[in-house]
């Protein structure tokens, strides 16, 4: 797994969405003027969608050319491969400018796009969302990876280099229908709402049913995605506490043999 770099963006509007890494990194500034919105907003409640993207690169061995050398796919997708097409209306990945048609824009779920090539160069990923979301998009950066980091060793077209970051789109003061329309979503964290509150009848989602949504949970390269559910997280993080114990034993154990071994030179000079 690799963290691409982020680019800041200019977040003066409190409810624009933001990238729960990028929290500590920018001052919230107030903006005066309000603007109007399509339902009533939620105060002091944030939502999040849990994302990952990242490219998977196969090498195409003996079919590899001087200018095709790789097929590569590169993709925004749930954390655990949900569907993110109820709050992401369209994705726009802007690519090299070497490209026919550089700037794709997909407008049903998966969100993914394909090529073959031989460089390594940035992907600029635009997320537009629903009207009841938020009217401003969100870009992301990723640095296409297509050799793997250890560039000596052989490469192999039966395991693709795979190169993903995880984050977290941070919602603030949703929209009422956004939460009403969300609540069951498994992609949505979903917000502890104030006491009392009732959220109203879910509004249709404004997605076209015209439109034939990807089957996520059976993707044809899933087998590769990088897990980040919390189980697989308390799994690494109980194994490193775990390395972390025995190192101490380990360090305890070399510090009684030293103590041992200054009394032993101790006793030796007194005599």
């Amino acid at each position: 797994m690799s963290t691409s770099s982020l680019k800041k963006q200019d977040q003066s509007d409190l409810n624009a969405p933001l990238l729960k890494s990028q929290l500590n990194e920018m001052a919230k500034s107030e903006d005066s003027t309000e603007k109007k919105n399509l339902s009533k907003k939620i105060k002091d409640v944030e939502v999040s969608l849990p994302i990952v993207y990242g490219n998977i690169a196969f090498w195409l061995g003996k079919k590899a050319s001087e200018h095709q050398s790789h097929r590569w796919t590169v993709y925004v997708r749930g954390a655990s491969n949900e569907d993110l097409g109820e709050v992401v209306k369209s994705v726009v990945f802007q690519l090299h400018s070497s490209f026919n048609n550089p700037r794709r824009i997909l407008e049903t779920p998966p969100f993914e796009l394909s090529e073959s090539g031989w460089g390594e160069f940035e992907i600029v990923i635009t997320l537009y969302f629903h009207n009841d979301v938020c009217d401003k998009p969100l870009s992301l950066y990723h640095h296409l990876k297509l050799y793997p980091e250890d560039e000596s060793g052989p490469m192999s077209t039966k395991k693709p280099v795979v190169v993903e970051s995880y984050d977290e789109i941070v919602f603030p003061e949703p929209s009422e229908a956004f939460l009403a329309r969300v609540q069951n979503n498994p992609a949505i964290n979903f917000p502890r709402l104030p006491a009392g509150y009732t959220l109203p009848h879910p509004v249709p989602a404004e997605v076209d049913s015209k439109k034939k949504r990807g089957d996520i949970k059976d993707h044809s390269l899933s087998q590769w995605f990088t897990s980040f559910s919390e189980a697989d997280e308390l799994l690494q993080l109980a194994a490193a506490r775990q390395q972390v114990h025995v190192h101490i034993a380990k360090l305890k154990r070399q510090l009684r043999l030293l103590d041992g071994q200054n009394q032993l030179s101790k006793s030796v000079s007194d005599q």
